[in-house]
């Protein structure tokens, strides 16, 4: 059946934008959210991803386009002023690209725990609607995925969408598969819709948000003459947190016998030593803690750990930032500063 379709502000398209990192599933709700559209709600719809490797942790954005039946879609290029932008992880929101283009009326949701008000949500228009709803805890519980919960999310949130439309195109993307998936993506769905926090007062921006050009700051015109590195030795700066999915590994430093075997099948060299004078005046080496700066979450260290020392905990809101141990103490710029 035809869904009478209203794209708001006499605009072309209504369009949506998934903010995420490898593994968590952006790429399958956009195919179901876009299936869902133009096969059960009689809309005109396209849908595409873009990404780099295609590995856990590494940036993936995924494109909605819908309009009205009689409508054409001509264009394929990626969504730079979205209606609405999903966030599939909360530390996205430390990046303005995540925000880019935000119209001021349009609406932002994203993955987070109760109480979890990233800075970066000053930067929402103050006339956004902000919707938190905890995708990870209700997968965990459901034995589910955090997309099943934030596409039940996208489709109550959203007025243009059916949410039993949605709901169906789940269902049969995984009815071939396993009845049991499709229960659990089910119930994670209804969850997601129903389970949400509206975040008010929180956006400091007039207006939209600007949109960032998706061209790239160097071309063949621009690049640096002779492979010159303008800011050479920038990785001290990377940031690898948002590649951590709901996970981190803990130290408890009364079992560690400083053994070495963590930082052995670290690849991150995320771990943090110091050396001491121990009672018999020799020097020691002594495992202080971990930079979650560059930790992306993999576990090898647990897995490792012969003491039990490393453990696998849940990152509440905050809780990297009290356990972090800084690998370079004395960097001074905004990023280190602000993981300090």
């Amino acid at each position: 059946m035809t869904r009478e379709v209203s794209i708001p502000n006499g605009a072309e398209f209504f369009e949506i934008r998934f903010e995420s990192i490898g593994g968590l599933g952006a790429h399958v709700a956009g195919k179901i959210v876009a299936s869902a559209a133009v096969l059960r709600m009689g809309m005109n719809g396209s849908h595409f991803s873009s990404y780099g490797s295609e590995k856990k942790g590494s940036v993936v954005r995924s494109f909605i386009r819908l309009a009205p039946a009689d409508k054409a879609i001509r264009t394929s290029a990626p969504i730079e002023e979205p209606n609405v932008i999903v966030v599939f992880h909360s530390g996205l929101l430390a990046h303005p690209a995540t925000l880019s283009g935000l119209k001021a009326d349009g609406v932002l949701i994203y993955a987070g725990q109760e109480g979890d008000v990233p800075e970066g949500l000053s930067r929402v228009p103050r006339t956004a609607t902000v919707i938190r709803v905890d995708a990870q805890k209700i997968a965990i519980a459901e034995k589910s995925r955090e997309n099943a919960v934030l596409i039940g999310t996208l489709a109550e949130a959203i007025p243009l969408l059916d949410r039993r439309a949605v709901r169906d195109a789940l269902d049969a993307t995984f009815a071939g598969k396993n009845e049991a998936v499709v229960t659990a993506n089910g119930r994670a769905f209804d969850r997601g819709a129903d389970e949400v926090e509206m975040i008010e007062n929180i956006g400091q921006c007039d207006g939209a948000v600007p949109a960032m050009s998706s061209s790239p700051v160097w071309g063949y015109r621009t690049a640096p003459i002779g492979g010159v590195l303008p800011t050479p030795g920038n990785t001290a700066h990377n940031d690898l947190h948002t590649s951590r999915t709901g996970w981190m590994p803990v130290l408890d430093r009364d079992k560690c016998i400083d053994c070495g075997m963590c930082d052995m099948v670290c690849p991150d060299l995320c771990l943090v030593w110091s050396t001491h004078t121990g009672e018999d005046g020799k020097p020691r080496v002594r495992l202080d803690g971990i930079d979650y700066q560059y930790c992306k979450g993999c576990m090898r260290c647990v897995e490792t750990c012969s003491t039990a020392a490393m453990t696998r905990e849940a990152e509440l809101p905050g809780k990297a930032d009290e356990l972090r141990i800084p690998l370079f103490p004395d960097l001074r710029s905004a990023a280190g500063e602000k993981h300090a």
